[in-house]
C-alpha cells in the first residue's frame, strides 16, 4: 500500500489514469507531471484546462498533508465552478467520508489539507498565507491587484503558482507574464486545433459566428488588440524609452 501511494504521489499522471479513470492528453501529462513552480496555461476554451487544474489541486491536497490549495478567479461563481470539478473528483474517489469539512466553497481532508475557492478580489485573499498551490483561473480577466496580492503567499511555502486562461487583449498580468515574464515560467499553449475533442466543423462554425477578433482569443490563443484601441500595444511600448530625460528635475515647480 505504501509503495503504491508513493508511486501515486510522485506520478500524478499515473494516479489520474488508475484512480480517476482519466486519460490525459499529452499537454495535460506535461502539466500534471511538471516540477516547475511557475506555469502559464494559454489554452483554448473547452481544451480541458479546468479539469487539469482540478486534478492537480486534489492531488496536492491528498498526497501532501496540511497543504493549502487556493482556487481564485474573477468571481466566486467561477471559482465555485472549478471547485465543483474538484468535488466531482472527490466523489469519483469515494473519499467524501474522509472530509472533515465539506461545503460549496471549501473542503478539508483528514490529513489537514484544505482546498478553498475564492472570488477574485484583492481584499478577500489577503487573509491567507503559506499556500502550497495557487490556481488563478481566467487569469486574463483577473485584476492585477489580485495577482500582486497572491504572489507573497508563496514566499515562505515555496509553493506552486498556476495561471490559466484564454487571452483577453494585450493587457494585464497574464499577457505580461506570457510575453515578458522571463525563463522562470513554463508556458503551455494549446489552441483548439490541437484538442481532439473539438471538431474542425465546429471551429469553422464558431469563426463565422464570432468573427476573427473573438475567435482568435477564444480558440487560437492569440493576444489581439482591443477593438477600440487607437494605438497598438507594440506602438505604445516602442514609444517608451529610458533614454529620454525628464522635462523637470527635482519634482514639481
Amino acid at each position: 500500500m505504501m509503495a503504491r501511494d508513493l508511486a501515486y504521489a510522485l506520478g500524478p499522471v499515473t494516479w489520474a489514469r488508475e484512480c480517476l479513470d482519466f486519460d490525459p492528453d499529452p499537454w495535460q501529462q506535461q502539466v500534471l507531471g511538471s516540477s516547475n513552480k511557475r506555469q502559464l496555461l494559454n489554452c483554448s476554451r473547452q481544451s480541458g484546462k479546468s479539469t487539469t487544474a482540478a486534478i492537480l489541486g486534489l492531488h496536492r491536497a491528498i498526497f501532501y498533508p496540511s497543504s493549502l490549495v487556493l482556487l481564485v478567479s474573477p468571481s466566486l461563481r467561477q471559482s465555485g465552478e472549478l471547485f465543483r470539478k474538484v468535488s466531482d473528483l472527490i466523489h469519483t474517489l469515494e473519499i467524501r467520508s474522509d472530509l472533515t469539512e465539506d461545503n460549496r466553497t471549501s473542503c478539508t481532508l483528514h490529513n489537514s489539507s484544505r482546498i478553498v475557492s475564492l472570488p477574485g478580489t484583492e481584499g478577500t485573499v489577503r487573509g491567507y498565507s503559506g499556500a502550497s498551490l495557487i490556481i488563478e483561473d481566467e487569469a486574463s480577466r483577473c485584476d492585477d491587484g489580485l495577482y500582486f496580492s497572491i504572489r507573497p503567499m508563496l514566499a515562505v511555502s515555496g509553493g506552486r503558482l498556476l495561471l490559466m486562461s484564454t487571452p483577453f487583449g494585450k493587457r494585464g498580468h497574464f499577457h505580461k507574464e506570457w510575453t515578458e515574464g522571463g525563463p522562470g515560467w513554463e508556458r503551455v499553449e494549446i489552441p483548439a486545433s490541437l484538442c481532439p475533442r473539438i471538431s474542425p466543423a465546429f471551429l469553422l462554425e464558431e469563426r463565422r459566428a464570432l468573427g476573427d477578433w473573438w475567435f482568435k482569443q477564444e480558440y487560437e490563443c492569440a493576444f489581439v488588440e482591443t477593438v477600440d484601441q487607437v494605438f497598438s500595444y507594440d506602438q505604445v511600448m516602442n514609444a517608451i524609452s529610458s533614454d529620454v530625460k525628464p522635462l523637470w528635475a527635482g519634482g514639481m515647480l
